[in-house]
C-alpha cells in the first residue's frame, strides 16, 4: 500500500507546461481513499484528487483516481470582493485487475491508458479536448 504522499500533475500549457503539486490532505482507512490538494490558500479554489485501491468481494482489485479542478474568479458586490467558483472540471478513472494479473501486465495496461490520453491519440484527445463526437 503506497504511503499518502505528494502528487505532481503537469498540464499542457504551450511552451512551458505548469506543474501542480497536490499535497496530502486526508486519509480514510475505512474506504482506503487518500485525498491530496493543490491550492493557493483559498479552499474554494482547491484542486482535489483522490486515490483508492482495494480488493473487491470478487477477488479483483479496483483502483480509482478522481480529479476536480475548479475555475475561480473574483466577484465584487457592493464593494466586497470574494472568490467564486464559476465552473469545475471533473475526472473519474477506474481500473480493475484480476488477482492473478502480473506486475508486468499491470504496467503494460497502465502504459496503454497513459498513451490513450496523449496528444497523438487523436480519437481520445479530440473527444476530450475539442469536445468532438465520435463518428
Amino acid at each position: 500500500m503506497p504511503e499518502l504522499q505528494s502528487l505532481v500533475l503537469t498540464d499542457r500549457t504551450p511552451g512551458t507546461p505548469l506543474n501542480y503539486t497536490f499535497t496530502p490532505s486526508d486519509y480514510n482507512p475505512a474506504t482506503r481513499v487518500g485525498t491530496v490538494v493543490s491550492g493557493s490558500g483559498v479552499p474554494i479554489g482547491n484542486k482535489v484528487a483522490t486515490v483508492m485501491c482495494k480488493r473487491q468481494p470478487s477477488g479483483r482489485f479496483k483502483a480509482r483516481l478522481t480529479l476536480a479542478v475548479p475555475v475561480v474568479q473574483t466577484e465584487t458586490i457592493s464593494g466586497i470582493a470574494r472568490p467564486v467558483v464559476i465552473r469545475t472540471s471533473y475526472f473519474t478513472g477506474e481500473i480493475m485487475f484480476d488477482s492473478s494479473s502480473t506486475t508486468q501486465e499491470r504496467k503494460d495496461f497502465m502504459g496503454m491508458i497513459q498513451s490513450a490520453f496523449g496528444i497523438s491519440a487523436t480519437l481520445v484527445n479530440d473527444a476530450f479536448v475539442h469536445l468532438e463526437g465520435v463518428w
